[in-house]
């Protein structure tokens, strides 16, 4: 049995069986810590499908509050919302930004290749108009306010959920704008920053990810990894949610989400774009507690709380 895919935190061997290697976690508390408490729940037990709630002290329980559904990344292949990293950066979100925050754990490729990931993140907003009522970290919802998020992969995630909300009329939650961090998105043709000199191993790094995550057969241009590969009708774009894009000008992807927020323009969506220049991917999962990743928060929360 050999290796056919080496990664950091993730082996995928010949035989088809994976080996994931995970670093240091953090167990939810109902305790109040830092200004927030969390739960972590089931959304599906046949999926196999969780999230981890966060809430913060709002010293008023009445109070009707906006809701984040964050999607973790990791080329959809690693990352959990009870990583360090995740914890404690969506848990001090929900204090910056006085939100409730659902963070998603969906089924990863390659066991589960995509498009499973966006359905199990879907099938989340249909779980959340129905938990609202029941579950005492949830009662404060504002389903009227609801945004959806998600850093790399998890980028890429909010950004097709979004799609899918507005193409499933049934869709009780409205999604009031997408907070997209360092998306992952990519294609056949290769970006300027691809052919650099000193990029070939975040090339390879980053082909082998959709190899594993994307359905068998498929190219870069499949629509999970090319936006441009959408069946939206023209005529919907209009009503596509107000979109903040968040860069790192140190990041391989940089280039991609630059990309991203200029389609959407294009197609006439409310978009903005924010780069953190000295920063690298993902740095808010690696140093939560950061200036530039406290920068972040109250960048995300003046989005979300803009009238």
């Amino acid at each position: 049995m050999s290796i056919i895919a080496d990664a950091p935190f993730i082996q995928v061997f010949s035989d088809g069986s994976v080996k994931r290697f995970t670093p240091p976690t953090v167990d939810a508390s109902s305790e109040l810590n830092n200004g927030y408490r969390s739960k972590d729940v089931v959304i599906d037990p046949l999926k196999s499908i969780t999230a981890r709630i966060f809430l913060p002290d709002t010293k008023d329980s009445t109070a009707q509050l906006p809701v984040l559904v964050y999607f973790h990344g990791g080329g959809f292949c690693i990352g959990s919302t009870t990583w360090f990293g995740y914890h404690h950066f969506l848990g001090d979100l929900s204090v910056e930004s006085l939100c409730i925050v659902v963070s998603i754990d969906y089924r990863l490729a390659p066991e589960n290749k995509l498009p499973i990931a966006y359905e199990d993140c879907f099938s989340a907003l249909n779980w959340l108009s129905r938990k609202t009522d029941s579950d005492s970290l949830l009662n404060q919802a504002d389903l009227s306010r609801v945004f959806l998020s998600g850093d790399s992969a998890g980028g890429n995630i909010a950004h097709h959920v979004g799609l899918q909300a507005l193409r499933d009329k049934e869709c009780h939650v409205r999604i009031k704008g997408l907070l997209l961090i360092h998306p992952y998105f990519g294609s056949e043709n290769r970006t300027k920053k691809d052919v650099e000199d000193g990029a070939a191993g975040e090339v390879e790094m980053n082909d082998m990810f959709w190899r594993l995550s994307l359905p068998e057969g498929s190219t870069r241009d499949h629509f999970a990894c090319n936006f441009e590969i959408s069946e939206l009708p023209e005529v919907e774009w209009q009503n596509f949610p107000a979109v903040v894009v968040y860069v790192a000008g140190l990041d391989f992807l940089k280039e991609r989400g630059v990309m991203y927020a200029e389609y959407l323009k294009k197609k006439g969506v409310e978009v903005k774009l924010v780069e953190a220049e000295d920063e690298k991917h993902v740095y808010h999962v690696f140093h939560p507690e950061s200036e530039a990743t406290r920068l972040l928060q109250r960048q995300m929360s003046d989005f979300m709380n803009h009238p």
